[in-house]
């Protein structure tokens, strides 16, 4: 079907439709100054017009890659759809990857043309374009810090702009024609994965994959042209590249970029949007910071709080699926919706949104159900880069915090014999750029891609639950299971704990490291005037490795109820001297953890959780903002936890 949807062939050919049907609706906003800029629809088409027209001018071929590095702005959404419309491959990079990790992207790619954000990013590139034989020309949005820099091969993009404005009769009908080349098999953008086990590769897709999967997971979420999404996300991750471009410009919805990752928050409660989508480190954080301020508020506030989320906890998710509740719990629920539910939403910036996702690794199901206590639409969804994000959702009024839903309309599911899920549906990734090997060894011949995933589908619901990446469930000593995530995300549950990494494979027992919350902790050591200098002071004060040692121990108890995984249990503990970085290599820029580089690393530490140690000695080398390489030495105190004695039960043989 090289047609398209309604003959809509390319995401230039939906923009086409956008300007003429929803031509004075609003398309983006950014803020700018602490001012809501606006462009509708009509404005957008013009404004990619114009910069598709200035990379004709700079020489831009059909098939050359074109890498985005920058936040969220309407001018870098409108770059990756210029280049489509001149028949080049935008490629979005992750604006904080230090400098080797762009080179080996830009190198991986071949790009011949950058389009950046600011002056930080220009100097990245600059530091290694020496090695990228093939980069040409670099285009910047803002001048700042700019002035003296050698401008042969660097331009302003207002400035590339006008140079198209000022070509529109040369350049009009070559524009024109390579846009109408566009088909369904033509290349929408590369985006590169996270790189959790090793390289990033280059996920090619598709117009097909993002327009048939755009419209199937907008129709299936009923979004509608005034629909708000707030667009902060990474803009290298598929998540971002689908709802900001994929579904905004199949639905016609308006996407909004925050000032700054600072103001996101005011930016977010100023928009409201009604359509919302947050990793959960993201929901993790907001509800620290509501119990951060609860603590510091009254006494009778702090007891209003208490007993209304007490009640928002037992009704609250049934209210919001519709199922039969008591009128006296409807009023008590509606006297709380005024008095603490409302508000919180308002803070939050929750107050509209009617559909709300969250994905990308697991969500604690105490975190996913707060959230829905309070009323909000919060779903969970199962996806992949290679899939165009959806593989599962959860419909309205089947939503819960242990499984990742249905397949998604036009998503066949199946399990392998040893637990690990497979997919296919037309959002399916074409390849992997010069990856064939690993293309070859992800997707079969009849289009069945491996997740790398260990799950099932339940019997009864047909819903899919994920136990664990299939790399990371094995086997204790005793042949019980061993889900690491499963336990990790109970204990992120408290606003104490930033990440946790636990350990047990093939041992007799689990282990874990910790990592605090330093805003959490902080202001707990602030309102008890405890003084510290240092993450790594704070993190070894015999008060917070007491607390830390309580919250360990209230999982275990919670662990022990499942029949399945009681054996995961946490034994040993130690609280980590320094938080877990993505500069460091350990954790990805999409902030996962890499648990096979981190227990490499850390392999004096996981020694010592396990011979009976009560403390180690440990020195490690960490890379400062500026690039600067150092060390941090530090004496750890290992724990004992408090478990629950059972008999798991063990995996069943394959």
């Amino acid at each position: 079907m090289t047609k398209g949807v309604e003959g809509l062939r390319s995401i230039p050919a939906l923009l086409a439709r956008n300007a003429a049907q929803f031509g004075d609706s609003p398309a983006y906003r950014e803020k700018e100054y602490g001012i809501w800029q606006s462009w509708t629809w009509a404005e957008t088409a013009k404004e990619i017009e114009a910069l598709a027209l200035g990379l004709l001018t700079l020489g831009v071929n059909e098939g050359d890659f074109i890498a985005i590095i920058g936040r969220n702005r309407p001018y870098l959404y409108w770059s990756m759809v210029a280049a489509e419309c001149v028949g080049a491959v935008p490629v979005p990079l992750y604006q904080d990857a230090v400098a080797e990790e762009m080179e080996y992207v830009l190198s991986h790619c071949g790009a011949r043309f950058v389009i950046v954000g600011d002056q930080e990013q220009v100097d990245k590139v600059i530091e290694v374009q020496e090695h990228l034989h093939q980069f040409e020309h670099m285009i910047y949005l803002d001048p700042r810090g700019l002035r003296k820099y050698d401008h042969t091969r660097l331009h302003q993009f207002s400035d590339v702009q006008n140079q198209g404005r000022a070509a529109y009769n040369e350049h009009i009908k070559e524009l024109q024609a390579r846009s109408a080349k566009l088909d369904y098999d033509s290349t929408c953008v590369m985006l590169y994965t996270s790189g959790t086990t090793g390289k990033p590769k280059g996920v090619v897709l598709s117009n097909r994959n993002i327009i048939e999967t755009a419209k199937s997971s907008s129709e299936f979420d009923h979004l509608k042209p005034n629909d708000e999404v707030l667009a902060y996300l990474p803009m290298a991750w598929v998540g971002d590249f689908i709802f900001s471009i994929g579904q905004a410009y199949w639905s016609g919805f308006c996407v909004n970029c925050p000032e700054s990752p600072e103001t996101m928050m005011t930016d977010l409660r100023e928009i409201a949007p009604s359509y919302y989508f947050a990793p959960p480190r993201v929901f993790e954080t907001q509800l620290t910071q509501i119990m951060i301020r609860m603590e510091d508020s009254g006494t009778f506030k702090k007891k209003t709080f208490d007993y209304f989320m007490a009640h928002a906890n037992k009704v609250g998710p049934d209210i919001l699926d519709e199922k039969p509740v008591s009128t006296f719990d409807r009023l008590k629920y509606k006297l709380g919706e005024f008095m603490v539910y409302g508000p919180l939403k308002n803070a939050l910036g929750f107050s509209n949104v009617r559909v709300g996702y969250t994905a990308g690794e697991a969500i604690g199901p105490e975190i996913f159900d707060f959230y829905r206590s309070l009323g909000i639409n919060l779903k969970q969804l199962y996806g992949q880069t290679e899939a165009s994000v959806f593989i599962t959702q959860q419909p309205d009024g089947e939503v819960r915090s242990d499984t990742v839903g249905v397949p998604s309309p036009g998503v066949e599911i199946r399990i392998a014999e040893n637990g690990e899920v497979f997919y296919r549906s037309p959002g399916v990734f074409v390849e992997y750029y010069k990856n064939a090997e690993s293309t070859a060894d992800t997707k079969d011949a009849e289009g069945w891609v491996a997740t790398g995933d260990a799950g099932f589908i339940e019997e009864r619901t047909g819903h899919l639950r994920i136990i664990d990446r299939a790399k990371d469930v094995g086997t204790m000593a005793d042949g019980a299971m061993f889900a690491p995530k499963y336990v990790e995300n109970k204990l992120k549950f408290y606003p104490n704990i930033l990440e946790a990494v636990v350990f047990g494979a093939d041992r007799d027992r689990c282990t874990a490291f910790i990592n605090i919350d330093l805003a959490a902790v902080g202001n707990w050591a602030e309102r008890n005037n405890i003084a510290y200098a240092s993450y790594q002071e704070l993190a070894g004060h015999k008060q917070v490795l007491d607390t830390i040692q309580a919250h360990i121990e209230e999982t275990n108890q919670s662990i022990a109820q499942d029949d399945m995984l009681s054996g995961c249990q946490v034994h040993r503990f130690l609280v980590l001297h320094k938080e877990l970085d993505a500069d460091d290599g350990e954790l990805t820029r999409t902030r996962k953890v890499r648990r096979k580089i981190i227990g490499e690393k850390f392999s004096d530490l996981v020694t010592a959780l396990y011979d009976g140690s009560s403390s180690i000695y440990t020195e490690t080398e960490v890379t400062y903002e500026d690039g600067r390489k150092g060390k941090i030495k530090a004496t750890l105190e290992i724990r004992d936890a408090k478990v629950v004695p059972v008999t798991p039960k063990a995996m069943a043989a394959e």
